[in-house]
């Protein structure tokens, strides 16, 4: 199968478009408040994807200082954390460096029943490594296919893949590196990279865009996501991935062994509709 052959979603996603100043919440109660609903909600569909034993994977881009760890977070504060793994991507290491670029993320899928959340991934290949010229021009066009065998390899397997890519302008980013700097609990976060990055925007915008047009595909498309408004982008991403995560997934209870519920009614002495204590 060909970068030909694959469908991808129709409609381009072009960062200058998106609302980054809009959808803003009224008040802190009503993002907590919302905020609960979905995680729970995440919770219940975590349930599910353990008792049925699916697997699901969510990843996540975006610019510098854009939120993603915040993001992440929240995705996760409610989560059994028995049944979610997040990986951190930096760098490869010096053993990762002799080997394939995707060798390392085939190491960190999800096991059955359970979730992985990539914060950066795979994609650094058309991204960073493409823009920082880590990565040769062969080898980062060749990358688009590459990445688009791997995910429907996946999904074909039965993996879910949601991709979300938080966006914030210029002006946002500048501010929060601002509030980095001043902030002594932040300063960790602010690189000599961040500041490098941020004086190829141009670059950076144009290789995001062309990952947007060659690799969101109807079996895997990008949802990117306005993200000047912090509350604005936790909502959302959990809205897309929710929904995603759902799509086709009878979200219930599993029903209760037979012979444990009869065991605990004649036990506990709990008698619950159709099912007696058994034999006495």
């Amino acid at each position: 199968m060909s970068h030909s052959d694959f469908k991808l979603s129709k409609g381009k996603i072009r960062l200058a478009a998106l609302p980054v100043k809009t959808a803003l919440l009224e008040s802190r109660e009503a993002y907590e408040k919302r905020l609960h609903a979905l995680q729970m909600e995440l919770l219940r569909i975590q349930q599910t994807y353990f008792h049925e034993k699916r697997r699901a994977i969510m990843v996540f881009e975006g610019w510098d200082a854009a939120g993603k760890g915040g993001a992440i977070r929240r995705i996760t504060e409610l989560l059994d954390p028995r049944g979610v793994k997040v990986w951190p991507i930096g760098a490869p290491g010096p053993a990762e460096q002799g080997k394939h670029y995707l060798y390392r993320f085939w190491t960190r899928l999800p096991e059955p029943g359970t979730f992985a959340l990539f914060d950066r991934s795979w994609y650094g290949r058309v991204l960073v490594e493409r823009v920082e010229g880590f990565a040769s021009r062969p080898e980062w066009k060749r990358a688009y296919e590459e990445i688009n065998q791997f995910e429907h390899m996946l999904i074909v397997d039965g993996v879910r893949i949601i991709k979300i890519f938080l966006h914030i302008d210029q002006g946002e980013q500048l501010e929060r590196f601002r509030e980095r700097l001043t902030n002594p609990y932040k300063r960790w976060k602010l690189t000599e990279e961040d500041l490098r990055n941020r004086d190829r925007w141009d670059d950076y915008v144009t290789a995001i865009e062309d990952m947007f047009d060659r690799t969101s595909t109807e079996e895997a498309p990008w949802h990117a996501v306005p993200a000047n408004s912090k509350w604005y982008a936790r909502l959302q991403a959990l809205e897309v991935i929710n929904a995603a995560l759902r799509d086709g997934v009878v979200v219930t209870p599993p029903p209760i062994d037979p012979k444990v519920q009869r065991a605990a009614a004649e036990m506990l002495g709990v008698h619950l509709p159709g099912i007696g204590a058994g034999p006495t």
